[in-house]
């Protein structure tokens, strides 16, 4: 069971596809900080390279596979930070829809940003997490 609590307001617009904060009961044991999930496969080749929802999609499983490895699931996220490396609010849509589509219910805060590079050659999505169990 998640300690995570989402909290919502109706003094806030609903047109945000998320929760506008999150809150985490004293009693959790641990607070899991996720480095930015990269869209890499295995062998640490950007996937999708051109494709910003194919790479946002890679980005998710890898971001998956952090948190089970950490002891957490995408539903004990406390908030996500999306990067999109592109200056056209489209591309950064595109990457929240696969983004947010994964987390289904659990619409944790999140922020979406536009930057002008990642660290990867090619790399066009980065997601990074912090999760509470």
């Amino acid at each position: 069971m998640t300690s995570v609590r989402l909290v919502r307001s109706s003094q806030l617009s609903s047109v945000a596809e998320y929760a506008y904060a999150s809150a985490v009961s004293l009693s959790a044991e641990r607070l899991i900080f996720a480095a930015g999930a990269c869209p890499l496969d295995a062998e640490g080749n950007t996937v999708a390279v051109g494709d910003v929802a194919g790479q946002a999609k890679q980005v998710m499983d890898n971001l998956d596979v952090a948190l089970r490895e950490a002891g957490a699931t995408l539903r004990d996220v406390l908030k996500t930070t999306v990067y999109v490396a592109s200056a056209k609010q489209d591309d950064l849509v595109v990457a929240w829809e696969v983004v947010r589509a994964r987390f289904g219910d659990h619409d944790a805060p999140s922020t979406l940003l536009g930057v002008a590079a990642l660290g990867y050659d090619d790399q066009l999505v980065e997601v990074e997490a912090v999760a509470a169990v």
